[in-house]
């Protein structure tokens, strides 16, 4: 996973599908939150849904961490 801290965008690649409004969670040493998918894109194009394989963007309201694992709720 990558955050750009100056958008406040996430990048992760998925290991399984997810589509929007999944609830999501992020946890790792300091961190520790739950987010609903509003919306996500894939090479700046707003999608739906992605699959395993892919990697997804999505705004986040804080800052998560590059070893922070993500979970599927």
């Amino acid at each position: 996973m990558t955050y750009y801290s100056n958008i406040g965008v996430a990048v992760i690649e998925l290991t399984g599908n997810v589509k929007a409004g999944d609830k999501i969670i992020f946890r790792g040493y300091t961190t520790d939150l739950e987010h609903v998918i509003d919306n996500m894109e894939i090479e700046h194009q707003s999608v739906q849904e992605a699959k395993a394989g892919d990697q997804i963007g999505i705004k986040v309201g804080v800052r998560v961490r590059k070893k922070d694992k993500v979970y599927k709720k």
